[in-house]
C-alpha cells in the first residue's frame, strides 16, 4: 500500500513579515503533481496545517481547496491537528467529511479508533492521534501515572486496541527524542516534550510532524518535514513529500521525492560593494528570499533599503565583522545557544534579588512552567 506523508504546511505563515499564502498555494499544487504521478492509496497530513489556532480565512479557503481536490481524486485522506492548531476548529465537520474520504482526527478524548484499508496483502490500520500534552491524556485515563510526555504517549497507546498481527500505521504529532530541530519550531523547556521513540514499537509505520526538516528517527519513524523553508536554519534543507510502501507484514520501503518551490530561501554573504556587483546578482535568482550578511566593517547606511532595489524580496540584514564577533566574545556562547526558561527565570530571580533561588524554590518554578505550557492553548 502506497502513502503519501505530509506536514506542517503551517498555512498562513509569515516569515519575517512576509506573507507565504502564494508560495504555499503553489507548493500545494506541485504537491497534487506528485500524488498524480505517484496515484496513492492515502495521503497522511501530520498536523500542524495551520500556523496559528485562528488562522486567517485565506489560509482556511487555500486548505479547504487542497482538501477538495484530493477528495475529487478518489483518495483516503487523514489530517490530525499540530500543535500549533485548534484541535476542534480541525476537528469541525470531520464525521461528514469521512463519507468524502476526509478523515479528520477528533479532539483527543481517550478513544482512539483505527480506519482499516486494504490491499493485496490484507488489513492496513491507521490510527490518528493528535498532538497531545500530559494533562490531556491524564484527563481521558486519571487512574495512570502520567509525568511526561513519554507516559502521555505511552497511556495512549496502550489504549488503543491494536492487532499487532496486521499492519498498523500512526500519524502523530510529536517531538521525538534524537530528532534535530530548527529556528521555526517550537521548543520547550529543557527537552520536556521528549517522546521515546520506544513507544511506537506496535506500529510498522510512523508518520510524524512537528519537526521541519526531513528525517528518520529509526527504520520505520519518519519526520517528512515542511514543504516549505520557513526559517534561515532551515537553508541547507532539502524540502521533499516521503512516499511510504507497505508491503507484506514487515516490509516498508521509504522515498523523499524533492519539491522546487516558487521563491528558494538562502542567504548570501560578502561586502556591501561586492553584493552590488551587477555581475554578481545577474547570476543570482534575485527574487528569491534573501539573508544578507555583510561583512564591510562600518555599518553601511540605509543598506537594507539600497539592497532591496536589487533584491526584492530581502527579508533579513546582518553583519559579520569585528564589530559583532567583539559582542559575541563579550556575552559569551549562552547569548548564541538556546537557553531554558527555567535558567532565563532563575538568572533573573538572582539579578533581582542578589541571591540564586533555592533547589526548593527552583522545583517551584519548574512545575509552574509545566503546569502553565500544559494549560495553554
Amino acid at each position: 500500500m502506497k502513502l503519501i506523508h505530509l506536514s506542517d504546511l503551517h498555512l498562513g505563515k509569515r516569515v519575517n513579515g512576509f506573507s507565504m499564502l502564494e508560495d504555499q498555494a503553489f507548493i500545494l499544487r506541485r504537491i497534487l503533481k506528485i500524488i498524480d504521478d505517484e496515484s496513492p492509496r492515502a495521503v497522511l497530513i501530520a498536523g500542524d496545517i495551520y500556523d496559528k489556532p485562528v488562522p486567517p480565512a485565506e489560509a482556511v479557503e487555500l486548505f479547504d481547496d487542497f482538501l477538495v481536490r484530493l477528495s475529487g481524486r478518489g483518495l483516503e485522506v487523514f489530517v490530525i491537528s499540530g500543535n500549533h492548531d485548534s484541535p476542534e476548529r480541525l476537528a469541525f465537520g470531520g464525521r461528514l467529511m469521512a463519507g468524502s474520504g476526509i478523515h479528520l482526527s477528533p479532539v483527543y478524548s481517550g478513544q482512539v479508533s483505527p480506519v482499516t484499508l486494504r490491499d493485496e496483502y490484507g488489513p492496513v490500520c491507521l490510527w490518528m492521534l493528535p498532538f497531545v500534552k500530559p494533562a490531556s491524556v491524564r484527563a481521558a485515563w486519571p487512574e495512570e501515572e502520567i509525568s511526561s510526555y513519554t507516559d502521555a504517549l505511552r497511556t495512549a497507546i496502550a489504549h488503543m486496541e491494536i492487532d499487532q498481527a496486521q499492519r498498523n500505521v500512526l500519524i502523530t504529532h510529536q517531538f521525538v527524542t534524537g530528532a534535530s530541530r530548527c529556528d521555526s519550531e517550537e521548543v520547550s523547556v529543557g527537552g520536556a516534550d521528549n517522546v521515546d521513540a520506544a513507544v511506537f514499537a506496535p506500529f510498522d509505520y510512523v508518520a510524524l510532524g512537528h519537526i521541519h526538516g526531513p528525517q528518520n528517527i529509526g527504520p520505520a519513524i519518519r519526520y517528512c518535514g515542511t514543504p516549505l523553508k520557513y526559517s534561515f536554519s532551515e537553508k541547507g534543507h532539502v524540502k521533499s513529500v516521503t512516499v511510504a510502501e507497505l508491503g507484506p507484514k514487515g516490509q516498508l520501503s521509504l522515498r523523499a521525492l524533492p519539491l522546487t518551490p516558487r521563491h528558494d530561501l538562502r542567504e548570501i554573504r560578502g561586502s556591501y560593494e561586492q553584493l552590488t556587483l551587477k555581475a554578481n546578482y545577474e547570476n543570482t535568482a534575485v527574487d528569491d528570499y534573501i539573508r544578507a550578511v555583510l561583512t564591510d566593517e562600518q555599518d553601511v547606511p540605509d543598506a537594507m533599503a539600497r539592497l532591496r532595489v536589487i533584491y526584492p524580496n530581502l527579508m533579513q540584514l546582518d553583519y559579520d565583522n569585528a564589530r559583532t564577533h567583539a559582542a559575541l566574545e563579550l556575552s559569551g556562547p549562552e547569548a548564541v545557544e538556546r537557553r531554558s526558561e527555567i535558567d532565563l527565570f532563575a538568572e533573573f530571580y538572582e539579578k533581582q534579588n542578589g541571591q540564586p533561588m533555592t533547589d526548593a524554590q527552583r522545583a517551584f518554578a519548574e512545575g509552574l512552567l509545566e503546569k502553565i505550557r500544559e494549560e495553554a492553548p
